[in-house]
């Protein structure tokens, strides 16, 4: 497989080595806790150039030297001591014959606002607002295509281009974000992905979404420049504004050097042809599993056209670790998704995590592994089973509950159907070490849009909003939620993907404001708006307990409390009208006598209350 690819384009590969040196990372600081660093430098037959290196500044060691089977590359180990200063070091490259080379390496001191005003991680007090930034505003005209890129188009009437997002127009629209009530953004990944149209679900796409890396090091062009990311961070942070970065650990676009110039054969996870994953997350902890089957699922390639990075070898795991430390402490962002995380090797992923922690202690990690059951999703985080690995990541991207909140919302209400598969998911939370840590939602830009899925029906769809705004956890909304923009991803993901209106200049209609939005689109964003707005001071939600009781005709009952505050939520999805028994719930409501809706603010006395079919409430109880 490796073989024929290549052959498609090894005509191209002089173009990816510059006549100057490539160095990984491209800087660093001192004060680091980790004092190892390992240089990657990539220049077209250097390790033959070469005999040693000589590091000269005071402070840093050098240690070894390492040359791979590709001479278009050498790794260069040094250690830096706490006491070392910031400044130019410099690296003497003594070479087989000739004089020696001198080249110049950055070190920079630490952002004194870590963990402070940047690095301050996500928790269950924020909600996060994904959105995709080719598809969210057009901010800056002139970066929408570039003719040395190897996707040199952009066309919005094509759902599969490029449409020319960029961070520009995000940093245009904080102040909608604030208007909203989020408190977090993610962003599908801003690092380069220069690759052609590749074809995927019988469509030629552009790597619009971001997922097919071919520069650790460089935020794509079209969407803006290293710069222009760390004054959005700058400019979001100022706004009250969080930031998670969507990282990508598993595989890389086919341009990439790791995959046309490796290092080393084994840089690759490479199989005689084309193998995929099968997909299967129970193959990684299965205790009857296969070796085989594990194995496909760790190093099969996703598609054709991503390679399959094999993190097991110690050379790439450095330079992927370096990068995600580099990217946090460079940019100062507060939070990484990590994607595709379950067919990631297991090593990798705990020695990421524990590098992350280790520096940067109050940075948060989401861990996406697309799983079926509650068991897989808290297998690939800290928790409470007994296995044979341990996985140490913070929180997951917690798949069971949005399905079993899709199932609440569409399904009769049943013994293990409709709302009881939200309660029972829940009672399943013994698996976690702390499922508040967990990233909760009802869709993403994998998935269909929730409001199609509820039949674009308001008081299903509010039942949704009102669980996820409510229950344990860091809540997640996907742009155009708010608005609600609807489709199925049938045929393609591009269908729920569509261009945020009035994110363009052309656009006819601008939904970012009130007098662009229709009577029922407003009426979704008050109540998202509100009730995001009453989340941010709502300490029994963002840091309190829950009880839960079991689902009575259709009724499902629970409650977020601490010793300040108390907050009921209460969904009718049966038939019939529903007085609450006050006795039942007395354990949480003892000592109250009033429920306020936080959305009106309206009082209603406990006696007096009852809930018909398909409503759904979020109280605060009153003495």
């Amino acid at each position: 497989m490796r073989k024929n690819i290549v052959a498609i384009g090894i005509f191209l590969l002089a173009n990816l080595l510059s006549s100057a040196q490539d160095i990984y990372p491209t800087h660093w600081w001192v004060g680091m806790k980790n004092p190892r660093l390992q240089l990657l430098i990539r220049e077209k037959d250097i390790a033959n150039k070469y005999l040693s290196v000589q590091v000269n500044y005071p402070g840093v060691t050098f240690n070894n030297l390492t040359r791979l089977e590709n001479p278009n590359y050498i790794f260069i180990d040094i250690s830096i001591a706490r006491d070392a200063k910031p400044g130019q070091m410099t690296l003497n490259l003594v070479p087989v014959k000739g004089k020696t080379r001198t080249l110049t390496y950055e070190l920079l001191a630490r952002n004194r606002e870590d963990g402070k005003t940047r690095l301050q991680g996500v928790t269950a007090k924020d909600v996060s607002y994904l959105l995709m930034p080719d598809r969210f505003a057009n901010g800056d005209t002139t970066n929408d295509a570039f003719p040395d890129m190897r996707d040199t188009g952009s066309d919005r009437h094509n759902k599969f281009a490029r449409h020319g997002g960029d961070l520009k127009g995000i940093k245009d629209h904080l102040d909608y974000f604030n208007e909203l009530g989020v408190t977090a953004l993610w962003f599908t990944p801003v690092i380069e992905n220069d690759m052609p149209r590749e074809h995927e679900g019988n469509n030629d796409m552009a790597g619009y979404h971001g997922y097919w890396f071919t520069d650790h090091y460089k935020i794509d062009r079209r969407l803006g420049t290293n710069e222009e990311y760390k004054d959005l961070i700058n400019a979001a942070h100022q706004k009250g504004l969080k930031i998670i970065q969507d990282a990508i650990y598993n595989h890389v676009g086919l341009w990439h050097w790791m995959y046309q110039d490796s290092p080393s054969p084994d840089w690759i996870n490479c199989w005689p042809t084309f193998t995929g994953p099968n997909h299967r997350e129970e193959s990684m902890f299965d205790p009857y599993a296969s070796k085989f089957d594990k194995t496909n699922m760790e190093k099969g390639w996703f598609t054709p056209h991503l390679p399959d990075v094999n993190l097991d070898n110690p050379f790439v795991e450095t330079f992927l670790l370096q990068h995600a430390i580099w990217s946090a402490e460079e940019f100062g962002f507060d939070g990484f998704r990590i994607d595709t995380y379950k067919y990631c090797e297991e090593n990798f992923v705990n020695h990421l995590n524990a590098a992350l922690q280790k520096e940067f202690p109050k940075v948060t990690t989401f861990v996406e592994a697309w799983a079926n059951t509650v068991v897989a999703n808290a297998y690939f985080v800290r928790n409470n089973i007994q296995t044979f690995f341990k996985h140490n990541a913070l929180g997951a991207i917690d798949f069971s509950l949005c399905f079993a909140m899709l199932a609440g919302m569409n399904q009769p209400y049943g013994w293990t159907e409709g709302v009881n598969r939200v309660y029972m998911t829940l009672a399943q939370d013994i698996l976690y070490k702390d499922p508040m840590n967990n990233c909760i939602f009802l869709d993403n830009h994998d998935m269909d849009r929730v409001f199609s899925v509820v039949g674009e029906d308001w008081n299903k769809f509010k039942w949704g909003l009102n669980w996820l705004f409510t229950m344990r956890g860091i809540p997640q909304i996907y742009y155009g939620t708010e608005i609600l923009m609807k489709n199925f991803k049938n045929p393609t993901d591009a269908e729920v993907r569509k261009d945020f209106p009035g994110g363009w200049p052309q656009d006819a209609v601008n939904k970012f404001t009130r007098e662009g939005r229709n009577e029922m689109e407003n009426t979704a964003f008050d109540y998202i708006s509100k009730l995001l707005h009453f989340r941010k001071n709502a300490s029994a939600i963002t840091s309190g307990k829950t009880m839960q009781y079991i689902v009575r005709d259709g009724v499902y009952l629970y409650f977020r409390y601490d010793k300040d505050q108390t907050v009921m939520v209460i969904t009718n999805t049966g038939n019939n009208t529903f007085k609450p028994d006050w006795n039942i719930y007395r354990e949480r409501t003892n000592g109250f006598t009033k429920l306020k809706n936080v959305i009106t603010g309206s009082l209603v006395p406990m006696e007096d209350f009852s809930i018909d079919p398909k409503e759904s409430y979020v109280f605060e109880l009153v003495k």
